[in-house]
């Protein structure tokens, strides 16, 4: 059976967004730092990621909005737009590598050199529009890895599954009329940034593409397990993905400090399975995982082991 893939750069560790801000570096060192720790983590195909050609992030965003947070990046340390997404000099390179690494990933899955993996990066991307950086993200890395399979790589129909806490707004717009893209969200409501609402069903030829199951503040595994069980896995049944895509935040556990679920690490374990299971029926298995948010770093770390073991599991 072909391998899980793992794929990072510890370059992304210098995207430096100031002292408190809590997309920081220690962040993706927690994760990699249990990888190297475990054993059982010996068994992933690991990749260093390459950075993203601007023109395949162009696809998705725009050239101008690529050259735009390039050079606001160069004028670091700053927040771009007066958000709360913080840069340094360093920060245009990690986001050129996170896009890259998820290009790598996609292109390794879809030609069969990997059964499926999982892309550890920062920026984090779920929350950038098509123009403007928002949520601690830059470019929005699944969207462009979206665009590529279905452009480039020739799948026709891809889903994405979205477990942040947070709904990830600009991955929704990004293809809210785009029928080939069904976009489905797991997160609390109310919460950053707002949008998520269960009537948000796509917009156009997209209606009926993209599926929000909002969770109240205090949810937890059963909850999130029973939305996926019964709502989303028969809506991307009746889909019929060539591929899988999972935005993998983490930041629905109980110890974490941006929001108010219960999940536990247990509980990312058990999506993943449901996930990969339904990938193997649906797509050969096709799916590619990538770290978006989780602040609290013992829950990151936790989370992001058990994750990955199902991931391999998978992978046979």
């Amino acid at each position: 059976m072909p391998p899980t893939g793992f794929v990072t750069h510890r370059a992304c560790l210098e995207h430096d967004t100031g002292p408190g801000h809590p997309e920081r570096a220690s962040r993706l060192s927690a994760v990699l730092e249990r990888v190297e720790r475990e054993e059982l983590f010996a068994a992933l195909d690991r990749l260093e990621a390459e950075e993203a050609d601007t023109a395949r992030i162009a696809a998705t965003h725009s050239e101008d909005f690529v050259h735009h947070v390039r050079a606001v990046c160069e004028r670091g340390p700053t927040r771009i737009d007066g958000t709360d997404t913080a840069v340094s000099p360093e920060s245009f390179r990690a986001a050129l590598l996170a896009a890259g690494g998820v290009l790598q990933a996609v292109e390794r899955v879809n030609d069969g050199a990997w059964k499926n993996a999982f892309v550890a990066v920062r920026p984090p991307g779920h929350h950038a529009e098509k123009g403007e950086a928002m949520g601690f993200c830059l470019f929005n890395n699944v969207a462009v890895a979206a665009r590529a399979l279905r452009d480039r790589h020739g799948r026709g129909r891809v889903a994405i599954l979205d477990w942040d806490v947070h709904h990830g707004n600009g991955t929704q717009h990004i293809f809210e009329r785009d029928a080939s893209v069904y976009y489905a969200s797991l997160h609390q409501w109310p919460l950053y940034p707002g949008t998520g609402a269960a009537e948000e069903r796509g917009v156009g030829e997209g209606e009926g593409a993209t599926l929000n199951c909002p969770q109240p503040p205090g949810s937890g595994d059963a909850d999130w397990l029973r939305a996926l069980e019964t709502r989303i896995l028969p809506a991307l049944e009746e889909f019929r993905p060539d591929f899988v895509l999972i935005s993998a935040g983490f930041d629905a556990h109980r110890l974490d400090p941006l929001a108010g679920c219960d999940l536990s690490a247990e509980g990312y374990r058990e999506m993943t399975r449901l996930l990969t299971g339904f990938a193997a029926g649906a797509c050969g298995g096709r799916l590619v995982s990538v770290l978006e948010g989780g602040y609290h770093l013992d829950a990151l770390a936790d989370s992001t082991q058990a994750h990955l073991e199902a991931l391999m599991e998978a992978s046979g």
